[in-house]
């Protein structure tokens, strides 16, 4: 059962933007570092951001840097992923992440996670 649910996902054309949410069920962000992750089509699960428990430190994989920005909003107990300038390789089932200790700086070690959420589907095509 994920205790993580994702939303926002959806059809894109390439060069637009789209926002992500992951929300918690029966249980609570605050305190926890959270990572995003996504599976591309055919491929492995791939790192993509992280934001630590305070929300002062972010991440990010390579290809999404100045792409993809992660934020938190305590106040909805939500951690947000913004996509701008989708490309088409950007399609993936996209996962969002809670560390399994609290007061994580986050990480792209998908084993320090122990909540997943069940995945939303971002695809990015003309």
């Amino acid at each position: 059962q994920a205790n993580l649910v994702e939303s926002g996902g959806g059809l894109v054309r390439p060069g637009n933007s789209l926002r992500l949410s992951c929300a918690p069920s029966g249980r609570t962000l605050s305190g926890y570092a959270v990572g995003w992750f996504r599976r591309p089509p055919g491929k492995e699960r791939e790192f993509v951001g992280a934001i630590s428990w305070d929300g002062r430190r972010t991440f990010y994989d390579d290809s999404m840097k100045g792409r993809f920005t992660i934020s938190r909003d305590n106040a909805k107990d939500t951690v947000d992923l913004q996509m701008n300038s989708l490309k088409p390789e950007d399609t993936a089932v996209y996962y969002c992440a809670a560390e399994r200790s609290p007061y994580g700086l986050g990480s792209f070690r998908s084993s320090l996670y122990a909540d997943w959420g069940q995945g939303t589907q971002v695809t990015v095509s003309s």
